[in-house]
């Protein structure tokens, strides 16, 4: 049975599904709804499905799961009514309820989903892990030195001063464990919540987000990442979009560069935005150092690879010019409801 056909039938049960009483909703919503439940089943074999697919049956999927709340919810509400005409008298001294406003998608959310659409487009499946790593996955084997800069207290959280436990501070981490459970070819995009320990400030904060890329397979070249990007450019920023890549260093990419578009804002003219250089910094990127393909038990020699990491909260500022960064944690209403038709 393929997936569809699992979602349609499911659907057709929460549609006509009626409960009797609380005992046997609270069944049912453990059934479609729990961690082990059906719904959640459907969402782990979501990987398995197929890049073409991917939007459509993610939308199908997420509108079952959206029904099913809702269903449990409308007849949650009734049974609690029901309770509440048994109790007596409404006492109308007590002060009305406050109307509550409704909010919108976040922006960081919609630029993710984006983000994940347009890799989909072109065969790259979704990776998830843990935001608490050990040294090895979030450093070690990613050709970190010992030294490192990156290690120090300063920018990174550890985990109640075991130094072997942190608060991952990049999603290659995850790309470690696929590296290392899978064999290649690889093509695979890791989102996610990061930290690091900086000052919070317009343009830094201790937790954020990232997507980082990873492809492996033989004779993959660096002109593969180039076409690969300048592809995401242009489907997330327009087609007139143009990009540059400067060289730079990474300790798990051997050679590394720094990505740069067009300015979205002064199309190149210059403008503060880019500090009037026409162009402004939206990634890093390289071909996978081999040392990396070795500390994973990838032959070096009959694979290569690239990989490349964005943050969103930068995609998402330049996107919908979001000046202050801050703004993304606040909950502040007036400011989520600005992204109600995006």
């Amino acid at each position: 049975m393929s997936m569809i056909e699992r979602i349609s039938g499911l659907l057709q049960e929460v549609e006509a599904f009626s409960a009797s009483s609380k005992e046997q909703l609270e069944e049912y919503r453990i059934k479609w709804l729990s961690k082990k439940g059906e719904i959640s089943v459907l969402f782990d074999d979501f990987k398995t499905v197929p890049g073409e697919l991917k939007k459509e049956v993610g939308q199908k999927l997420n509108h079952l799961k959206t029904k099913a709340q809702d269903k449990i919810n409308e007849l949650k509400e009734r049974f609690e009514s029901r309770n509440e005409d048994t109790k007596g008298t409404l006492d109308l001294s007590l002060p009305g309820m406050p109307t509550l406003q409704n909010g919108t998608r976040h922006p960081l959310t919609l630029v993710k989903n984006e983000i994940i659409d347009i890799f989909a487009r072109i065969g790259f499946t979704i990776s998830d892990g843990n935001e608490i790593e050990d040294d090895w996955h979030n450093f070690s084997a990613l050709n970190t030195p010992e030294n490192h800069p990156a290690r120090d207290m300063q920018d990174t959280f550890y985990v109640s001063l075991n130094p072997e436990m942190v608060l991952r501070t990049q999603t290659s981490s995850v790309q470690v464990h696929i590296m290392q459970s899978k064999k290649p070819p690889i093509r695979t995009i890791s989102p996610g919540r990061v930290y690091r320990n900086e000052a919070i400030s317009a343009r830094a904060h201790c937790q954020f987000h990232q997507v980082e890329g990873l492809y492996i397979d033989e004779k993959v070249s660096f002109a593969d990442l180039k076409q690969t990007l300048l592809y995401f450019a242009k489907e997330m920023f327009g087609t007139d979009t143009k990009i540059r890549l400067r060289p730079s260093y990474f300790p798990f990419t051997e050679p590394s560069a720094e990505m740069d578009i067009s300015c979205t804002i002064c199309k190149g003219s210059g403008c503060n935005v880019c500090k009037y250089t026409g162009w402004v910094e939206i990634l890093g990127c390289g071909m996978v150092d081999p040392q990396v393909l070795i500390n994973c038990g990838i032959d070096e020699k009959k694979y290569k690879g690239f990989a490349f990491g964005m943050g969103i909260e930068r995609i998402t500022m330049l996107k919908y010019q979001v000046k202050d960064l801050r703004l993304y944690f606040e909950n502040d209403i007036r400011f989520l409801k600005q992204f109600t038709s995006a």
